[in-house]
């Protein structure tokens, strides 16, 4: 695959999330997008170690180590 460079067009649109990311309850977060499948991966703990799921009606699904949320997995994260 070949590589693409930012755009000031894209920081732009990392700018527009800032807001959003900064009022997350951890400080650090692992963003991976499976472009071919529609998939955003959001972990909020690494390793994530979950322990259990819950599907959301919505497509989302919640990980859990405990009581704890250690990621997030968005189906058909393009279309949000």
């Amino acid at each position: 695959m070949a590589k693409k460079n930012l755009t000031q067009k894209d920081i732009g649109e990392i700018f527009k999330a800032i807001p959003h990311l900064i009022k997350l309850p951890v400080r650090k977060i692992w963003v991976d997008y499976d472009r071919e499948a529609d998939v955003m991966y959001i972990s909020l703990r690494r390793p994530q170690d979950a322990t259990d799921s819950e599907m959301q009606d919505d497509g989302v699904l919640l990980r859990y180590r405990g009581k704890e949320i250690v990621g997030v997995t968005i189906f058909e994260a393009s279309k949000r």
